[in-house]
């Protein structure tokens, strides 16, 4: 008796458990595994593809990388070269063009003490003394000749005649070419200069590329050229 009531409880429970996992279906409906299968959506559509093509189907789907900065050249062709110097003005239009080789770190600058022209003087070369610098300045009067001094002995330009100073060059030749017209001889355009500062830009660890494209943009601007780093 106690043989029979442990095979049923056996028997009961292994159908319970049939029941639950679904091998046999919905007891209440009748389903049953072959079944299940038949009522799947669009079975016939489902195929097995390799996984190499299944990667690649996944690395197409997903979201593109940022892009990161522009390698650095392949073969550096110097370890440092420089171009200036600049002035302010010329430096940021300089530095703007540079830009797009997005250099990084590779690329610096430094101030350096410099000098610009503030001004065009229209003269006649010194003297060698006074008597000789008055002489000159009669002749000027009998060509017409009025707005002029001569420059006092504490001056950089000393017993030279001043004809004229002008902030533009273009101004200061007009006034050249208007002396030589009166009959005026020896006149010449000296710049005068005031301490300034300037900018040099320096470049490291480049290759032939990119030294090409500094080349080109250097010849945009007068004066400029690469060199070695100082």
């Amino acid at each position: 008796m106690l043989k029979f009531c442990f095979f049923a409880l056996l028997a009961v429970n292994v159908a319970l458990f049939a029941v639950g996992q679904g091998y046999v279906g919905n007891v209440a409906d009748g389903e049953r595994e072959p079944g299940r299968l038949a009522r799947q959506l669009n079975t016939k559509a489902l195929k097995v593809i390799p996984p190499a093509q299944a990667n690649a189907a996944a690395a197409a789907a997903a979201p593109p990388e940022p892009p990161g900065p522009p390698p650095k050249d392949e073969a550096v062709a110097v370890a440092c070269i420089e171009i200036g110097n600049f002035m302010l003005a010329e430096a940021r239009r300089f530095e703007a063009e540079l830009a797009p080789l997005q250099l990084g770190d590779r690329q610096s600058r430094r101030n350096v003490p410099g000098q610009e022209v503030s001004s065009y003087v229209v003269n006649i070369p010194p003297f060698a003394n006074r008597e000789a610098a008055n002489r000159k300045a009669a002749d000027l009067r009998a060509k017409g000749v009025d707005n002029f001094y001569i420059i006092p002995d504490n001056q950089p330009m000393r017993l030279a005649i001043s004809l004229g100073v002008f902030k533009q060059e273009a101004a200061a030749q007009t006034q050249l070419a208007a002396l030589v017209k009166q009959g005026v001889t020896g006149v010449r355009i000296t710049p005068r200069y005031a301490p300034s500062k300037q900018l040099v830009f320096q470049f490291r660890d480049i290759g032939t590329t990119t030294r090409a494209r500094l080349e080109k943009i250097a010849t945009g601007f007068k004066g400029q050229q690469l060199r070695k780093c100082q």
